[in-house]
């Protein structure tokens, strides 16, 4: 049975068991900041930037498979890049 998707948003939506999935299990090994987004981001940027008709076993094998470490890494590098400064351009006063 071919499963096919109209755009990236319905994947997403069905890939989000797995990807919840693999925040649990990095909450247990105490790897308390990574995000869904996290974990899909990482994935679309390092393992299917070249990839091509992934099946949707291939997709929920690769964030069920993630190392946990390279995952920590690359999260940690991309909080390390943001701007973290006050935001002073709303007027509150």
């Amino acid at each position: 049975m071919d499963i096919t998707f109209n755009n990236v948003e319905e994947l997403y939506k069905r890939i989000r068991p797995a990807l919840r999935t693999k925040v649990k299990e990095l909450l247990k090994n105490n790897i308390m900041y990574v995000k869904e987004e996290d974990i899909w981001n990482f994935l679309v940027e390092n393992r299917w930037k070249e990839a091509k008709n992934l099946e949707l076993s291939d997709i929920v094998d690769d964030i069920l498979n993630i190392e946990n470490d390279k995952l920590a890494l690359y999260v940690q590098t991309k909080m390390r890049r943001q701007r973290r400064e006050a935001n002073l351009e709303n007027n509150i006063l």
